[in-house]
């Protein structure tokens, strides 16, 4: 095999043949609609993977225009001729990261983040209790009256803002492994408690647990469970997030369960594609499919059970921001929609544009900050229009974001951000 047969392959060139630069995806497109430029837009950077895989254009000429999309895959909800944008994308990234010379303290620092500290449980534990540190002995508020924070790179100060209260180490270690309130159960799930949101979304975490035990579910934590993948794949590190695939495959598989639930957009749909990054016939494409059969959004299960009533009455306002990858990947729609309108007392109003990107995208917010908040921007014009008090949403870095919007609107003293499971149980669900 040549070296371009090689790179076409790895670069899904076949794929990119079933785009017929129709222009369907270009108003689904937020990069489009603040970058105006062609490149920008996912035929356009269609058209630049098949350049480059016929010689026609370097890797270089790649790099920016596929770093700069957010991978919201909401180009694929309206494309009339079903184009695998998501497995193109991945691929040209996967290129691109093998082209790359890095610098030997930066592939160091990449071999640590990616290899030792977001696949670690105990790494994020560590993170959430050096945030409760910071955040409880006053070195938060003296770090901010000096402005020392704004030495921090990728404007980080700006996501320390919003990273919320973090429990002690104490309560983080109070956390069992299995759970059961009700026998019989209604059904075994096995719980994803991801990295990123159980270092800095612990409570959300917990609260989950305790939604699924009021739902009448026992819920079990796998212990050898890991990150799903898609910090790296987001990153081009394709191989690493086929070795935390396989992992978490092996580490449910451990326990019998009817289904596996997690509370994050980004991760479900990471982990929802597990199939997709093994060959068909092989064994562990059947274990993945095995997998992704049980996969489900936490909404999707409690939507579905109705013996449980809210006791509580939420008077406020909110208005629901859906998370993209829940939306266009996972598929999963209507359920968080269905389980607010149940909630007694709540005022739900609609976004104009519900499917326009909030701008996180994994960690894009901080790789390309001054373009995501471009997008921001957009988004938060559209809620701060809907007039409600409470932003809702299914994924940790569509609440950050969220958070930090109201933060630069200045409206966060009329106006918050909050997981939808921590809306849910706040208005004390009960079996009937």
């Amino acid at each position: 095999m040549s070296k371009l047969q090689a790179l076409q392959q790895k670069i899904n060139y076949d794929k990119t043949f079933d785009c017929v630069q129709c222009g369907y995806c270009l108003p689904a497109c937020p990069t489009y609609e603040t970058m105006e430029k062609e490149t920008h837009s996912p035929r356009g950077r269609i058209n630049l993977v098949k350049m480059v895989a016929e010689g026609k254009a370097s890797i270089d000429d790649l790099q920016k225009p596929i770093e700069k999309c957010l991978g919201c895959m909401a180009c694929t909800t309206v494309c009339p001729t079903n184009v695998q944008y998501g497995q193109i994308l991945e691929g040209a990234k996967e290129v691109i990261e093998d082209h790359q010379v890095k610098s030997t303290s930066r592939k160091k620092m990449e071999d640590f983040l990616f290899g030792s500290f977001f696949p670690s449980a105990k790494w994020m534990d560590t993170l959430g209790s050096l945030t409760w540190f910071y955040q409880k002995s006053g070195l938060q508020t003296f770090a901010n009256l000096l402005r020392l924070t704004k030495a921090a790179p990728l404007h980080l100060d700006k996501f320390e803002q919003v990273i919320p209260k973090q429990p002690s180490p104490k309560e983080r270690a109070k956390r069992t492994k299995r759970y059961i309130r009700t026998r019989p159960a209604r059904a075994k799930v096995a719980f994803f408690t991801g990295c990123v949101m159980d270092s800095v979304f612990f409570q959300t975490n917990q609260n989950t647990i305790e939604l699924l035990l009021r739902w009448g579910f026992e819920v079990v934590l796998p212990e050898e469970q890991t990150c799903c993948g898609a910090l790296h794949a987001h990153s081009g590190k394709v191989h690493d997030s086929i070795h935390l695939a396989k992992r978490n495959i092996e580490a449910f598989e451990e326990e019998e369960v009817d289904y596996i639930i997690n509370n994050a957009g980004g991760c479900g749909a990471r982990m929802v594609e597990y199939h997709h990054l093994f060959e068909k016939g092989t064994s562990w494409h059947q274990r993945a499919e095995q997998f992704v059969s049980k996969m489900k959004d936490i909404s999707e299960v409690l939507v579905e059970v109705d013996h449980v009533y809210f006791n509580k009455s939420i008077d406020k306002t909110v208005t629901y921001q859906p998370s993209c990858h829940m939306t266009n990947v996972q598929k999963v729609v209507s359920p968080p929609l269905e389980l607010m309108k149940k909630v007694p007392g709540l005022t739900l109003k609609e976004l104009d544009r519900p499917d326009f990107c909030c701008g996180s995208a994994g960690i894009y917010n901080i790789i390309n900050y001054e373009d995501s908040m471009d997008i921001l921007d957009v988004k938060m014009r559209d809620v701060c229009n809907a007039g409600s008090e409470t932003v809702v949403t299914t994924n940790p870095g569509c609440l950050l974001q969220m958070k930090l919007g109201i933060e630069r609107e200045g409206v966060n003293h009329t106006m918050g951000a909050e997981h939808l499971v921590d809306l849910l149980l706040e208005a004390d669900p009960q079996q009937k």
